[in-house]
């Protein structure tokens, strides 16, 4: 990928158009490649100034509403800052950046939502991985390192049931990728992860997409593409499923709590 540049002095929504892939590797081969579009949102500047072609809080095809992160409360952005406050890290109060799917027709189902905490100098502070499962549960990873950066794999004990075609063991490798082509903060971001057992990796898993501003004529294209978008992934993640058992891949259900896990950033 081309070397990153500074993002934009005012930021703008953006609309990503890109892949979502996903491969096992035990106990048998399995893997799928789909395309996808979503969101990337600048919170704090979506605070200051909302875009007009993003339906927030109301409804529509496609809007973002707040109540689908964090403890689901109308403004996630309060919950971040103080999640962040609670864990340690105070110097992210520059730009936050939310990767995320919207909801389409009033219909939400956010695998995985990330989101990126800037310092006031642009640096990153901290990521947070937002991890919803089929069973209602949500748990967050806090990621941080020394001199956090971009491309720099980030490490986390795997603490949540996602899969039932996995168990609550070993842990996540996290690498982010994000670059800019031109003043409006069009690029590309990249996010890949590694589910490692007691064997070695187990899943590997990105999402990636080709950035643009959000524009109604941006959105339109998307919705085109794939009008449906938010009940493909439902179905997919069935489909997907069905296949896994056929296969014969472990079954291991519901783990005991996973409904209820809490909303908290975690290392």
């Amino acid at each position: 990928m081309a070397a990153s540049v500074p993002a934009p002095t005012l930021p703008q929504a953006q609309l990503g158009i890109g892949r979502v892939r996903h491969q096992r590797l035990r106990p048998v081969g399995h893997g799928f490649d789909y395309p996808t579009w979503f969101l990337l949102l600048p919170m704090r500047q979506l605070r200051r100034q909302p875009n007009p072609s993003l339906r927030r809080n109301r409804g529509g095809w496609v809007s973002f509403h707040d109540a689908d992160h964090g403890d689901g409360r109308a403004d996630c952005l309060a919950w971040l800052d103080e999640r962040l406050q609670a864990e340690g890290i105070t110097d992210a109060s520059g730009e936050v950046w939310l990767h995320t799917y919207p909801r389409m027709l009033g219909v939400a189902f956010k695998p995985v939502s990330f989101w990126y905490c800037h310092r006031a100098d642009g640096s990153l502070a901290a990521i947070v991985a937002e991890v919803n499962n089929t069973f209602g549960g949500r748990h967050c990873y806090l990621l941080t390192a020394p001199q956090l950066a971009w491309g720099q794999e980030l490490p986390a004990v795997k603490q949540f049931h996602v899969s039932p075609f996995c168990q609550i063991e070993g842990g996540y490798r996290f690498r982010f990728m994000r670059t800019h082509s031109g003043d409006d903060g069009a690029g590309r971001t990249v996010a890949r992860i590694v589910h490692d057992d007691a064997q070695g990796p187990l899943l590997l898993t990105s999402v990636s997409g080709d950035l643009a501003a959000l524009t109604p004529q941006r959105l339109h294209h998307a919705l085109w593409r794939m009008p449906l978008m938010t009940l493909g992934v439902i179905a997919r993640i069935h489909w997907q499923a069905l296949r896994l058992l056929l296969k014969r891949v472990p079954f291991f259900g519901k783990a005991p709590g996973a409904a209820a896990a809490p909303a908290l950033p975690t290392r």
